[in-house]
């Protein structure tokens, strides 16, 4: 059924006819030609301004000239060659870079894959390593990729684990605290409290510290609706991983180079986490990822234990190196920082416009905004939230849900302020069409997923 532009319709369900059915999220038919910066222009050369920033890979904007310079001056001199077993100047440079720039003090050292979902397995095979421990500790709710070890980690749905079991064994999931939905009057405090207190339940009823290698944690949970824990949660954690020689591992893969107003979110804690994950907006999206530790962590582990192929492939080390440098040069976490702060009081403005808006929360350019049917039992409103990503495309935003019905902002962090500013005022017309209750989906996204 065409129900938006012809080509991209026929193109989309071109592609729906010979794609394996898990590796598309339905959300609208969109079929992308080209980007530059902020915007993304469709087969038909529609316009649209990306809040999805390729699901927060190009925090340095699409098809940056710095980047695509880097790499086709590397194209020129070497395609790819197995880093596993002989490097090259580019990547030795980038190993050094990340080695240097990583959260703390300590010595570090990289190993380098080809997704976030693989820094994560590597996280779990470097804790266990490293500690001669097998038990890993993450979080309810938490995205950490597809491949098998990160895929037992996480716990983002259930739908995600169908039928491929059984998963990787001796990974414990305790709760990440929420603190909109948190019981009635609750402090932030008190939240802390009382989840360190269901982070503590296992340790005291089942599973000895001593066998733990690693707790995994994102610094703030990406996919379950852009959810930060309170500080003194994460210190908590962290000072019980310290007193009881269990490593601490952040993954940076979502949040990290600039996304949350810090070069990495683990320093909104004041901590320095043993091991980091990073991937997405490390090469501005081509594949790369990486574990980067500690270097006595990072030692541990045999040779050949992580290592890929195309791991460190230059033309993605020198992508990479060019993003770091357009982050750093261009001050993205500091503008992802401001720019944050003013979308948070467009958002704020519109919350106290539209009573279906029931939380905002914003860290940098990286916000998740609630949509639910009552402000006071907090019901989620799924359909609605799919109305309004609907509308919002219709009218030239890219915009997803998380969690059902969460709406994430996470835009490159290079958009301008009149880009913004379009932004908003394109939402105001788009929450007054919800209102107003004139938003019909197109039969084929009436279950839209994720």
């Amino acid at each position: 059924m065409a129900w938006e532009n012809e080509l991209g319709d026929q193109l989309f369900h071109q592609h729906q006819k010979y794609l394996a059915p898990t590796g598309l999220i339905q959300y609208y038919n969109l079929v992308i030609d080209h980007a530059t910066g902020a915007e993304v222009f469709d087969v038909e050369g529609k316009r649209y301004i990306d809040l999805l920033g390729s699901a927060s890979a190009m925090n340095a904007g699409h098809s940056n000239p710095h980047v695509i310079k880097a790499m086709k001056d590397q194209i020129d001199q070497l395609v790819s060659y197995d880093a596993g077993y002989f490097p090259n100047p580019t990547t030795i440079k980038l190993v050094e870079r990340l080695a240097k720039i990583a959260p703390g003090n300590s010595p570090k050292k990289v190993s380098f894959g080809n997704s976030g979902s693989d820094a994560n397995d590597g996280i779990i095979k470097f804790a266990r390593a490293a500690t001669g421990r097998s038990y890993i500790v993450s979080f309810n709710n938490s995205y950490h990729g597809t491949t098998f070890g990160a895929i037992s980690a996480g716990a983002c749905g259930p739908e995600m684990v169908r039928k491929i079991g059984p998963l990787v064994p001796n990974i414990v999931h305790v709760p990440y605290p929420d603190t909109y939905r948190c019981l009635p009057n609750e402090t932030e405090h008190q939240i802390a409290l009382r989840y360190f207190d269901l982070f503590m339940r296992p340790f005291n009823s089942y599973l000895p510290a001593d066998e733990v290698a690693c707790v995994l944690m994102e610094p703030i949970q990406g996919d379950a609706g852009i959810i930060k824990p309170p500080d003194e949660f994460v210190q908590l954690v962290y000072q019980f991983c310290q007193e009881n020689g269990i490593l601490f591992a952040m993954d940076e893969i979502n949040q990290g180079l600039g996304r949350a107003g810090k070069m990495w979110a683990s320093e909104l804690y004041g901590i320095e986490p043993d091991l980091i994950s990073v991937g997405k907006s490390l090469a501005s999206g081509m594949p790369l990822s990486a574990v980067i530790g500690k270097t006595d962590v990072m030692e541990q582990l045999g040779v050949s234990a992580h290592v890929f192929t195309t791991a460190g492939n230059p033309i993605c080390s020198a992508a990479a190196m060019a993003t770091l440098d357009v982050i750093e040069g261009e001050h993205l976490p500091e503008k992802s920082a401001q720019d944050g702060e003013y979308a948070k009081q467009q958002f704020l403005q519109l919350q106290d416009k539209y009573n279906f808006i029931g939380d905002v929360r914003m860290y940098g350019l990286n916000g998740g905004i609630e949509i639910v049917k009552d402000r006071q039992t907090k019901e989620r409103d799924q359909d609605g939230a799919a109305k309004i990503i609907f509308r919002a495309f219709q009218k030239g935003l890219i915009l997803v849900k998380l969690a059902g019905n969460v709406l994430r902002f996470q835009p490159p962090l290079v958009i301008t302020r009149e880009q913004l500013d379009e932004v908003f005022a394109i939402l105001d017309s788009v929450f007054s069409d919800f209102e107003s209750g004139v938003i019909q989906l197109p039969e084929e996204l009436q279950n839209m997923s994720w």
